[in-house]
């Protein structure tokens, strides 16, 4: 792992001084983090406007999140806002109504809803009821509206990945038919103003939401730091003859112990017959011995996700044949890892890892490593990181940039073996190397034997007749 610069480190320390706490009810940031980001997009536009919607009013009992895109560019939790991004002019215009009653209820800062531009830095405020009227005008002086074609991104959910099922699901599908929201909007602005062309911002959005901010490392650090404490406790608790849904449940009360909202995903928990379903969350098994886990699990913590996968054995120790395939999956991670930094492609990655192992005395064409050589191939560089686990961007392959956060995931699959591996970080590119920020979850083989061999908060639960 690089080293911070003291430039880096001291930036780290005024953020950390200085920013909102992230457990308040203010804004997540500084106003300057989100008046820079919608200055960014200003910049994309000169000649139009964004607009960019907010998420509506739940439907059930579950707590309301504001989607990805709205809460980058405002903060604002809010339901059924809308924000306007003027590139011509140079400003930004909120909408949105709420009672004090309301906004009491759902935890919202009274100074939102008494002082909003104070509180967010956004230059104009009115009533979401006044939103139409102001677009009719903006008509008659703007050629160009810009908007997201894509569905918005909610809590535990991916934008793109969304699209495709909505896509199959509804708007494919012979007996529905449906737009979704988003594109609902566009035809309805095309329908009701035909003078003004529509075009897409999302490409916009995400090439801004790709690089994130000193600010945003610091909370994403903070969310690794929970996602640890959460896999180190899990992996102590494990045994044979315990449930997956209790380890699973352990995982998320640790995460919310901590200080996190939500979790990034469901929890996956792999083993026997399961592992070759990469995605596997029902936790229905009792674990025996001899099972081999994998546990893909981490945190939400304001927004913002981390991505860490482990893999061990039920029992506390592992026999040859998972210390065989563990220890090469370990090993191509570790190697990838050395040469993360800007302006080098994840093929070249891939290339020195695996001179590096060769060097190493690995025999990279053993089953082993051939399962996992795609992963390697691709220097471990799964996807992008951010407000949602697989961030929009995709996969990257282009050379990486300080800033970019992505998953270290190398993974492979043994199915007449009852077998899966996989250890996955996430890691930020800095600006001479690369920074783990799910670091410290024990990863060698001994140092997993070691940890398996405490109580776990299951067993002293358990001693104390309180489970």
């Amino acid at each position: 792992m690089k080293k911070i610069s003291v430039k880096g480190a001291l930036t780290v320390l005024i953020i950390i001084l200085f920013s909102t706490s992230v457990s308040g009810k203010g804004l997540l940031f500084e106003k300057s983090e989100y008046t820079s980001r919608r200055e960014k997009l200003m910049k994309t536009i000169p000649d139009g406007i964004a607009i960019i919607l907010g998420s509506q009013h739940i439907t059930g009992y579950d707590e309301y999140f504001q989607n990805n895109d709205f809460v980058y560019f405002t903060g604002v939790e809010i339901p059924n806002a809308i924000l306007i991004i003027d590139g011509i002019r140079k400003e930004s215009i909120l909408f949105f109504t709420i009672s004090e009653r309301e906004a009491r209820g759902e935890g919202i800062s009274l100074d939102l809803v008494k002082k909003p531009k104070e509180y967010t830095g956004i230059e104009k405020v009115y009533s979401y009821e006044q939103f139409s009227s102001y677009l009719y005008r903006l008509s008659s002086r703007v050629e160009i509206f810009y908007t997201s074609f894509i569905p918005e991104e909610l809590i535990r959910e991916c934008s793109r990945e969304k699209l495709n099922i909505l896509r199959n699901n509804m708007m494919l599908n012979d007996w529905d038919g449906r737009l979704t929201r988003e594109l609902q909007f566009v035809k309805l602005l095309k329908e009701r103003l035909p003078q003004v062309k529509v075009e897409d911002c999302s490409k916009m959005i995400e090439s801004l939401r790709i690089i994130k901010s000193p600010a945003e490392i610091v909370l994403l650090r903070k969310a690794g730091n929970i996602g640890v404490k959460a896999h180190t406790e899990m992996i102590k608790a494990t045994r044979a003859g315990i449930y997956e849904y209790e380890i699973a449940s352990l995982f998320e009360y640790m995460c919310k112990k901590e200080g996190a909202r939500d979790l990034a995903y469901n929890v996956i928990i792999s083993s026997a017959g399961n592992h070759p379903y990469l995605h596997y969350y029902k936790h229905d098994r009792l674990l025996e011995d001899g099972d081999f886990l994998v546990v893909d699990a981490g945190p939400d913590l304001c927004y913002y996700d981390v991505d860490i996968s482990i893999s061990y054995p039920a029992n506390g120790k592992f026999t040859p044949r998972q210390r065989e395939i563990y220890e090469a999956c370990n090993e191509i991670q570790k190697a990838c890892f050395k040469f993360y930094k800007p302006g080098i492609t994840p093929a070249e990655i891939g290339e020195m890892a695996k001179e590096l192992l060769i060097k190493k005395g690995y025999d990279l064409s053993k089953d082993v490593f051939q399962a996992m050589m795609r992963h390697l191939n691709n220097g471990g560089v799964s996807h992008y990181v951010g407000m949602a686990i697989h961030d929009i961007g995709g996969a990257p392959r282009e050379p990486l940039k300080t800033g970019m956060v992505i998953a270290l995931d190398i993974y492979a699959v043994f199915p007449s073996e009852d077998l899966g591996v996989r250890v996955e970080d996430t890691v930020v590119i800095t600006e001479d190397g690369c920074e783990n920020l799910t670091h410290g979850i024990p990863r060698e083989i001994n140092e997993i034997e070691a940890l398996m061999k405490n109580k776990g908060i299951i067993q002293t639960l358990k001693e104390k007749e309180l489970y």
